[in-house]
């Protein structure tokens, strides 16, 4: 029944505007640790906003990616393999990123921590920049021929949408990760990352508004959509200037939601267009798994999706409060162990 297959895409829609509205902070936080404070307490502290919840985040593109793989089997294996070098590159950044986070604090010289500093900063801004590509490029197309492979090579790819994509990943994650800074933190990395966030916010959301903008080419009521998002946009930037970072980093989300709603409204029932010819597309239809794998994976995240959502709320409530320089210990050497 194309009904589920329906229902799966909005799913996996769903997950992936999850993952860049949750780790797209951390992502944020990330690319601005080497340059929103110079002293290593205040970037403790930006390590300190992201540290309890960040590897939950992450949950949700696992989920996204595996969704894709069981529900939608050929649009996976035409998408990644397609991407296979941006999608290494993340996948490399995404454990720059991880590893910079564990092994950061575990030296004490200025050049082992400045290295650590780099790669969570570079890991993150290219983890952004690979996800923003890949999900312009599946609403977008690639050159495939009527099997669903890629014609043009490994690097068929590279086009505008492409770098627009990713240029919207950067824009976006960034300023959501100053939104939350201002949302958690006290006295001067609040009050920069809320002058950044405002001077940022709306030349780094052209990329995202252009893409948003297109939808409107394919369905000319999906322009609701679009309006909404550079509604809440506008609301966003009014809302960080009067120091209301809450709503405003909520606002900020509700746009990247409307405009993800536009873009594959617009793409649907295409889960991946062919710029060669259209009758090469991959649809929800043509590229779906059969509805008894469907049916069964749809009863499985109906019963562990709101366990995720729950405990991540938990996690989210138990550190709810926000954190100061002043809240930040000294760093400190644990002495080497005295082997008898």
């Amino acid at each position: 029944m194309e009904i589920l297959a329906t229902i799966w895409f909005v799913l996996i829609v769903v997950l992936w505007t999850g993952y860049l509205f949750l780790d797209g902070f951390d992502l944020g936080v990330g690319m601005l640790l080497p340059f929103l404070s110079r002293k290593e307490r205040g970037k403790r502290v930006l390590l300190n906003t992201i540290g309890p919840v960040w590897d939950g985040n992450e949950v949700w593109l696992i989920t996204a990616a595996g969704a894709m793989f069981a529900a939608f089997p050929h649009w996976y294996a035409s998408l990644f393999s397609a991407l296979y070098i941006p999608l290494t590159l993340a996948l490399v950044s995404l454990i720059f990123r991880a590893v910079s986070i564990e092994y950061r604090g575990k030296g004490h010289t200025q050049a082992w921590r400045s290295f650590w500093t780099w790669a969570m900063a570079i890991g993150s801004a290219g983890t952004a920049f690979c996800i923003g590509a890949m999900l312009m490029i599946t609403t977008t197309g690639l050159p495939l021929n009527s099997h669903g492979d890629i014609i043009g090579g490994p690097f068929a790819w590279v086009s505008w949408p492409a770098l627009l994509g990713g240029l919207g990943g950067l824009g976006f994650t960034l300023v959501h990760g100053l939104l939350f800074l201002g949302l958690k933190t006290q006295g001067d990395i609040r009050a920069r990352a809320r002058r950044w966030a405002t001077r940022a916010m709306l030349p780094a959301a052209v990329p995202f508004l252009i893409w948003f903008a297109l939808s409107i080419t394919h369905r000319v009521w999906l322009v609701i959509p679009v309006l909404i998002g550079l509604a809440a946009l506008i609301a966003a930037f009014v809302a960080v200037r009067a120091a209301a970072e809450k709503r405003a980093f909520v606002l900020h989300g509700i746009h990247l939601v409307a405009g993800f709603a536009a873009v594959f409204a617009g793409a649907y029932p295409n889960v991946l267009p062919s710029s060669l010819d259209p009758a090469n597309s991959l649809t929800i239809a043509s590229a779906s798994s059969s509805d008894y794998t469907l049916t069964v994976m749809l009863i499985v995240t109906v019963i562990i999706l709101p366990v995720i959502i729950a405990y991540q709320t938990f996690s989210y409530r138990m550190f709810l409060d926000r954190i100061a320089e002043t809240h930040i210990p000294e760093a400190h050497r644990v002495p080497v162990a005295i082997h008898s």
